[in-house]
């Protein structure tokens, strides 16, 4: 995740980059960030989910005991910030159980929902839990949502869920994934989250994952991804000039902390070279290193979408043991620093910064983790590359378009 208000705001305050309103427990934290998807049933089949939910319960699904000894091991080894997720956690009957179980031990928890279950009969039951933060996902308008989420109503249904998480005190993000389908609403859910006066606005990149791998050739233009990138951080910059705390992040494509570098030098040269420096340290991809995985049957992934590669089961082992386990070797590259990296991802300039970028969509495009990720939106010349077969800013879906 790209931390991308973090970063502006620390510019003009000369500053280490300020933690936000509920920011997780850094300082104390060892262990990953772990998403965990409690449940895979989900009353919404959308279009890109990575878990392939579905209306219907899966079997061999963690009981509520198995999940508190998990738990117990997560932060004995360090962990303190969880993710619940599904599927849609609120279907899950023993969610609020688990929430306060975890809330209780001091964990950061945040409830990732589609928002169209939290309704007047619930919302007392979510206050009292009192998550740290509660991520809504909205894919457009109105009618470009409910064509995402495969349900007339949707839309209506998450921005009600989003009014009660609000007027119940909680802070509250929408979260967009990024296609060439939902581009032009991109600016009107910037507005959404100014109207409705909303905390946080978290952009995910398509990932190859899921149904999002099976409508890959409708990611965007890297133009597009470009053109979205230049809204965002001047939406963000704005903020910070107005002394305004609101949240920005991105996720699933860590060539954006590269481009605001980029971006900063054009418009902001009199911070780039601190922005550089605070860049470097972030060190961009985190996967199998400060991002984990554990999905609704106890298996536990180097990122949420790695779910065709499993590391183990905490039914068979500690997550804490699974997690240090260098003998997988796709754990060892990931966290041997540089990673073994091959193409356009080896050669880059800004390889310290991004980090080799989403290693999932190079192993869904050509079955090696290692190689260059065609996601990355930025040119040969942007990142320094040469002796290499020209690239500039073509998608995948572009390619694909060009052999027909």
């Amino acid at each position: 995740m790209f931390r991308l208000s973090r970063y502006l705001h620390s510019l003009v305050s000369d500053r280490p980059a300020a933690r936000e309103k509920r920011a997780a427990p850094i300082q104390s934290m060892t262990g990953p960030v772990v998403i965990w998807n409690l449940i895979r049933r989900c009353n919404l089949t959308c279009k890109h989910c990575y878990a392939t939910s579905a209306d219907k319960d899966f079997p061999g699904e963690l009981s509520t005991d198995e999940v508190y000894a998990v738990m117990d091991d997560l932060w004995d080894f360090g962990v303190r910030v969880l993710i619940l997720s599904g599927g849609e956690p609120l279907m899950r009957p023993d969610i609020f159980d688990i929430s306060r179980r975890a809330k209780a031990m001091g964990f950061y928890v945040g409830l990732s929902s589609n928002g169209t279950l939290i309704d007047e009969d619930n919302i007392e039951a979510i206050r009292a839990v009192d998550y740290d933060y509660v991520g809504v996902s909205i894919d457009g308008s109105r009618v470009v949502h409910d064509r995402f989420r495969r349900r007339i109503g949707a839309y209506d249904e998450a921005l009600r869920g989003i009014r009660l998480c609000r007027e119940a005190g909680l802070k509250i993000g929408l979260r967009f994934t990024l296609t060439q389908d939902n581009r032009q609403d991109l600016p009107e859910l910037l507005r959404l989250m100014e109207d409705e006066d909303i905390d946080k606005f978290y952009l995910s990149h398509l990932n190859y994952a899921g149904r999002g791998n099976k409508n890959r050739d409708r990611d965007l233009h890297f133009r597009m991804t470009r053109e979205a990138m230049d809204l965002l951080f001047e939406t963000c910059w704005k903020d910070v000039q107005a002394g305004r705390r609101r949240e920005f992040v991105t996720g699933n494509n860590d060539a954006d902390g590269v481009y605001l570098l980029l971006w900063a030098c054009e418009h902001l040269p009199q911070h780039a070279e601190a922005l550089e420096q605070k860049l470097r340290r972030w060190g961009g991809n985190a996967s199998g290193i400060h991002i984990a995985n554990i999905d609704n049957l106890g298996n536990v992934h180097p990122d949420t979408m790695w779910w065709d590669y499993n590391l183990g089961s905490v039914r068979e082992r500690p997550f804490s043991e699974i997690w240090m386990d260098t003998s997988d070797p796709l754990m060892a590259g990931l966290k041997h620093k540089p990673r073994p990296l091959e193409g356009r991802c080896a050669q880059c300039r800004w390889l310290n910064i991004c980090g080799g970028n989403s290693r999932t969509r190079a192993w869904q495009l050509t079955g090696n983790p290692w190689a260059e990720d065609p996601g990355c939106y930025l040119s040969d010349e942007e990142i320094g590359v040469q002796d290499m077969p020209r690239r500039v800013a073509v998608s995948p879906y572009e390619r694909g378009q060009e052999k027909r």
